[in-house]
């Protein structure tokens, strides 16, 4: 992903501690001694030892299959897929040591990497990898949709070969996604849930508690080196204010997802690092088209209601940039050439509700539909992400000053996901990273295709243009990185001129870690937050 212009930046002790560098699927760190860049600093690295990670959005399962729960086992050291991403966001081998596509760009060859062993032992073998593979196919219904369908899958000798119906631009860069992390199928998967998959990262789990804890140790047989810690125990601290001073008083050794808000209780001193990135990630609102939203006016009047400028200036104090379209200006995807006329403009909000029969009849300060029913926008929210609240209080706000009336229901993550499903709402938050397959096009794809019952993807608000769709169909097979660009512009401009989602900003992400802890990353696609390469400092 050659796209990504996005700010990695890490201040403090650690950061000339850090180990850096990305080999396979778990960096380059297999020396007991991690050498600072800039200083030519020497630090010696303990071996052994216990950390602990505050994290947010936890997992109910730990069955790769299920929802996202995938991303948990990738980021906590357990599980690893065929590529990878390093830190510029470039694909890179993982469990394949390469591919390549035959001349009819039908057929996939991953040559599979020998001695790799999964943490029970057995060894991983193209066919278990075929079986791996598989299985998530037939257990998820968005591996077959939202990434892409294959018509065969054999193994050659070293390699696995995947042939799909038609030319699939984007299929290595999908299997690098967490959901196809590679599992042993010979073991016990009925125990995934609970005891966790058995997979070839790093770490292996000790024991999980849904939504509370999961505590992992070294995996004796990982095939990328001897990992440097005993035991990592991974805690869910859903509240930032309360995630910060876990980490202030020891309780924690790293922390994610902090806030520009937590930086002042870290930045001057150098017991601590903190690490920026310009996230790849969208925050924005589906707008329920099969509710009152399905009024392409009332869609409009919504959006030039919604200061999105000051929202991320202002609340966020700058830890965000202001939305308008659905790829940030981190990829470099057309931001800046993208016409948005549903720009900050109450006014224009206000005229457009009035021109569409939206009047307040009653004088309570709330317009009422056309046909003379109250309008009231049940906007649904998760609640694992303090940002997510602000935007919903701030547009609910906002909405008042035009007369739309909006009430805020704050749900657990999963709960939001069944809501989606059901479409028991009329805006519905998203927070999501563009590029996990390495562009936005499964991201755009899953959230704008038009749905129907074999597509499955995410676009349960009911939006549908043929034009995007087909674009879409042509941006899958489409090779070259230019005309895929072109392709990406023009999907955005015709999603934004139909008023289909409010794109609320980009935020920040900041990471921070004690001094004494080396080797930690962030990745544009933050997949992998435990890797062989964190230690402790002696």
């Amino acid at each position: 992903m050659k796209k990504w212009y996005g700010k990695l930046a890490a201040v403090g002790l650690a950061a000339a501690m850090a180990v850096s560098g990305f080999t396979g699927c778990g960096g380059d760190s297999t020396s007991k001694e991690a050498e600072d860049k800039s200083t030519k600093e020497t630090v010696s690295l303990a071996k052994g030892g216990e950390l602990n990670i505050g994290v947010t959005s936890f997992a109910d399962t730990l069955e790769p299959t299920e929802q996202y729960f995938s991303w948990v086992v990738m980021r906590y050291g357990i599980g690893e897929t065929l590529a990878a991403f390093d830190q510029e966001g470039e694909l890179t081998p993982c469990l394949a040591e390469s591919w390549d596509v035959s001349d009819d760009k039908l057929t996939w060859t991953f040559k599979i990497r020998e001695g790799v062993t999964f943490s029970n032992g057995t060894e991983m073998t193209p066919e278990l990898v075929k079986a791996s593979l598989e299985r998530t196919f037939s257990m998820n219904d968005r591996a077959s949709s939202s990434y892409f369908t294959y018509k065969s899958m054999e193994v050659n000798g070293q390699n696995l070969l995947i042939t799909t119906e038609t030319p699939v631009q984007g299929v290595p860069g999908s299997l690098a996604d967490p959901l196809f992390l590679i599992v042993d199928t010979t073991a016990d998967t009925d125990s995934f849930a609970m005891e966790g998959p058995v997979c070839t990262g790093p770490y292996k789990v000790e024991s999980f508690s849904p939504t509370e804890s999961c505590v992992v140790t070294r995996n004796e047989y990982y095939w990328g080196g001897e990992a440097p810690l005993n035991r990592v125990t991974f805690q869910c601290i859903d509240d930032q204010t309360t995630r910060s001073m876990a980490l202030q008083t020891g309780e924690i050794d790293i922390a994610y997802n902090l806030k520009v808000e937590n930086l002042v209780d870290f930045e001057n001193s150098e017991d601590y690092t903190i690490q920026e990135l310009s996230s790849l990630r969208s925050t924005h609102a589906f707008m329920n088209q099969h509710r009152a939203l399905s009024d392409k006016t009332l869609r409009q009047a919504v959006i030039r209601g919604l200061d999105r400028q000051t929202y991320c200036d202002v609340l966020l104090e700058g830890g965000a940039v202001a939305g308008k379209a659905p790829v940030p200006p981190s990829l470099d995807f057309g931001f800046d050439e993208l016409t948005d006329e549903n720009a900050y403009d109450p006014e224009g909000a206000k005229a457009l509700l009035e021109e569409g029969g939206y009047r307040d009849n009653d004088g309570d300060g709330y317009v009422e539909t056309p046909s003379g029913e109250d309008l009231d926008l049940h906007f649904v929210i998760y609640d694992s992400r303090a940002e997510l609240g602000i935007y919903a209080q701030a547009a609910q706000a906002s909405l008042k000053d035009i007369g739309i009336r909006v009430t805020i229901d704050t749900v657990s993550y999963e709960t939001l996901l069944d809501m989606q499903e059901a479409g028991e709402y009329d805006l519905l938050i998203w927070n999501v990273l563009v590029a996990n397959t390495g562009d936005p096009e499964k991201y755009l794809r899953e959230s704008w295709m038009t749905f129907n019952e074999n597509s499955k993807n995410n676009n349960y608000a009911g939006y549908s243009n043929e034009k995007v769709d087909s674009l879409l169909e042509e941006l899958s097979a489409e090779f070259d990185e230019n005309r895929r660009k072109e392709l990406t512009i023009e999907i955005q401009q015709l999603i934004m001129d139909d008023a289909a989602t409010v794109f609320f900003g980009y935020e920040t992400t900041y990471l921070i870690s004690s001094a004494n802890v080396t080797g930690v990353s962030m990745y544009p696609m933050d997949y992998y937050w435990l890797t062989k390469d964190i230690a402790l400092a002696e």
